[in-house]
């Protein structure tokens, strides 16, 4: 079991397989991209799976989401898939990713055993997409999304993030077109994990900015806490359901009190929040021939030491070294 001092317990695991994008979103990173992890540096295949094998059979992680960067930039990503479906007990797995890869690998992640994706798009203008990302891939990532679900990899969650004076009016069309396509729409506050370090406050468009626009053209009931449980997005019914619309609301709405995540970097260090300073080495360990069980010892270890929240709302707060990027959304 995977326990801090505040009495949670982690039960999913996201696992970042690649630092490197095919996008640069301005959010994200610099134009000219980041300095790429060396390959000697990355987790092989063998060594992410043996890690998700002693988290799943020995640490209780229930569920794993493969992230990068862009996941489906591995080479190797539908074999890690397969083996890790081959566990048991066997996790349920999620992938999120920028979608332009998914028309073409869909159908094979489905095979090897994958439930299901979380796929970035934040605007429905091909113009915006292309200022936002700086390429022009919005074709692909519809065509992506589309494959998915046809696939089967459901619920298809789309993950949107707003920015003032590009797509801040959006909202309400987003989640008209996630309703059409039966596609579940989350709106994710703009984090401080820039490469650029240029993320204001008082810049970003709020969970309660974005709930405002929506309600100018929906009627959203919200589902509760209880339903909620440790999951990091506040759902509403959709003017009395099916459909819902989550809000991801990191900055103002903080969650940490529920998490029950725990994260591998792609060059196999354990971080306990998105925002955390501190990393502990488990590729060493790997790499030395260490059992399995004192690779456990040392993650139940680094969990153990988790702090209460991400401390957002400190005026002291340091935004981490590491770009979102490079430890997984």
């Amino acid at each position: 079991m995977l326990i801090d001092t505040y009495g949670r317990v982690a039960t999913d695991l996201r696992v970042s397989l690649t630092d490197r994008c095919n996008l640069r979103c301005t959010y994200c990173m610099p134009e000219e991209g980041l300095q790429w992890l060396a390959k000697p540096d990355l987790l092989t295949d063998d060594e992410i799976v043996r890690l998700i094998d002693i988290a799943v059979t020995s640490l209780g992680i229930e569920e794993v989401r493969f992230t990068g960067g862009e996941p489906l930039l591995r080479p190797g990503l539908v074999g890690v898939v397969e083996r890790v479906a081959a566990l048991d007990p066997r996790p349920q797995m999620s992938l999120t990713t920028n979608g332009i890869g998914l028309k073409r690998t869909a159908a094979a992640l489905k095979e090897a055993g994958l439930d299901r994706v979380n796929v970035s798009l934040d605007t429905l203008r091909p113009d915006v997409f292309k200022t936002l990302t700086r390429r022009d891939r919005h074709k692909d990532v519809i065509e992506g999304l589309h494959a998915a679900r046809d696939a089967g990899l459901t619920p298809v969650k789309v993950n949107s993030v707003l920015m003032p004076g590009l797509n801040d009016d959006e909202a309400p069309d987003l989640l008209a077109w996630a309703v059409e396509h039966d596609y579940e729409l989350r709106f994710i506050e703009q984090m401080p994990l820039d490469a650029q370090h240029g993320w204001k406050r008082d810049g970003m468009i709020t969970a309660g900015d974005i709930l405002a626009s929506l309600r100018t053209r929906f009627e959203l009931t919200a589902e509760g806490e209880e339903k909620r449980g440790s999951a990091p997005a506040e759902r509403w019914l959709v003017d009395g359901g099916p459909h819902v619309v989550g809000v991801i609301a990191s900055v103002t709405r903080p969650f940490c009190a529920a998490c029950d995540r725990t994260r591998l970097t792609a060059d196999g260090q354990v971080r306990t929040c998105l925002f955390a300073q501190e990393e502990t080495d488990l590729r060493a360990a790997l790499r030395s021939g260490a059992p399995d069980e004192e690779i456990a010892r040392i993650w139940r270890l680094a969990m153990w030491g988790k702090k209460a929240g991400a401390g957002l709302d400190d005026p002291a707060f340091v935004q981490p070294d590491r770009p979102m990027s490079a430890i997984g959304g």
